[in-house]
């Protein structure tokens, strides 16, 4: 298990399966499992890993990384994946996606975006294989997505990934009102007020260094809120 830091030099954490045995102890609402390698070396996902996972984990395992058929997308469901999540795929093969909404429903699919500001400050997609972002308008690359049918969208925002510097609240505000399916929000978390800003917005929030990091020098410490603390700040 690694933590990335602007999607670039990996950190490495420790063992996922050690990683989700803590979680499940904290009682964490669901695991989004991120294969970085299988995405970068275009090979596809690795099913012995998905399957150990996924036997260890008592909440709801989310997946994405080199889904490229909706073979694959068989294969992980039946390994006890409630989630799949497709990137570059949605620009590439619609049709898998499309499958696969018709044949597991919407709730079971997600579509993961990469955000980055470009020269300009303008919002951009941004393709991490090829480091540079994709053409076209973001929000209208949301709206369609949107209009595949899928049940949820999360927004990487890349300029605040691992920094534990705040999520970029004016993004928030950009994207919350764009469609009416759930959209999270993914960078740049680093306390509960945090989560709490974002949920003001009517976004949802996925975390990665927040729940790994520890004090100012960064020392690795896989933690979550206890369930008192969330419910007094966020409910």
């Amino acid at each position: 298990m690694v933590k990335t830091t602007k999607f670039k030099n990996p950190k490495y954490i420790g063992d996922p399966i050690n990683a989700v045995r803590i979680f499940n102890e904290k009682l964490v609402d669901e695991i989004f499992l991120v294969d970085m390698s299988v995405s970068n070396i275009n090979s596809n996902p690795n099913f012995n890993i998905i399957e150990n996972i996924a036997s260890e984990c008592f909440m709801p395992l989310s997946y994405s990384g080199g889904i490229k058929s909706f073979d694959h997308v068989k294969t992980i469901f039946s390994l006890g994946v409630e989630k799949i999540s497709f990137q570059s795929i949605v620009f590439e093969n619609n049709d898998v996606i499309k499958k696969t909404i018709n044949s597991y429903g919407s709730q079971s699919v997600v579509v993961s975006l990469d955000v980055k500001k470009d020269w300009f400050g303008n919002y951009k997609l941004f393709d991490h294989l090829k480091n540079k972002s994709r053409s076209g308008n973001l929000f209208e690359h949301i709206k369609e997505i949107s209009a595949l049918g899928v049940g949820e969208i999360i927004i990487n925002c890349v300029d605040k990934d691992g920094t534990l510097t705040g999520p970029d609240l004016n993004l928030v505000n950009n994207i919350s009102k764009l469609v009416d399916i759930p959209l999270i929000y993914n960078g740049g978390i680093s306390s509960v007020s945090d989560i709490k800003n974002v949920f003001n917005f009517g976004v949802s929030v996925l975390a990665g260094a927040f729940f790994v990091y520890h004090g100012p020098h960064r020392a690795v410490l896989i933690t979550y809120p206890n369930q008192s603390e969330l419910k007094m700040n966020l409910n």
